[in-house]
């Protein structure tokens, strides 16, 4: 069963930008850049490099593979909306965030493990 408290983070544009601008990804690990330091070019985080993090995704700039991870579920769905609810539902209800992005022409959602989301600022209680 979803479940109903289960975080939901709805984002503008302009936050999500934001938030990506705010990380930085060295050795694999993605992380909230600190004031004051000195970051690579290379370090950058857009939504791709996001999507390598993310448990699942439906987004216009990126392929998150819908078809293939609801497969990956062992699931089946009738069209695109069917199988997003899905595939939302299976990573809610292991604890996984939410975050959608508002005002975009095509639906732009991630889903993120809680312990990232925390990390990168998404919840309360950032752990280090």
């Amino acid at each position: 069963m979803n479940d109903p408290t289960a975080p939901v983070l709805t984002l503008t544009p302009d936050e999500w930008e934001a938030f990506l601008a705010r990380l930085y990804e060295r050795d694999d690990r993605l992380d909230l850049r600190a004031p004051g330091e000195t970051y690579s070019p290379e370090e950058a985080v857009d939504a791709y490099v996001l999507s390598g993090h993310a448990e699942a995704l439906r987004s216009a700039e990126v392929d998150g593979d819908l078809w293939g991870t609801l497969e990956d579920l062992e699931e089946t769905a009738a069209d695109e909306e069917e199988a997003w609810a899905k595939i939302v539902a299976f990573y809610l209800d292991r604890g996984c965030v939410l975050v959608r992005v508002s005002g975009t022409t095509e639906p732009e959602e991630w889903l993120l493990a809680e312990g990232l989301a925390r990390r990168l600022g998404l919840l309360p209680g950032a752990a280090g």
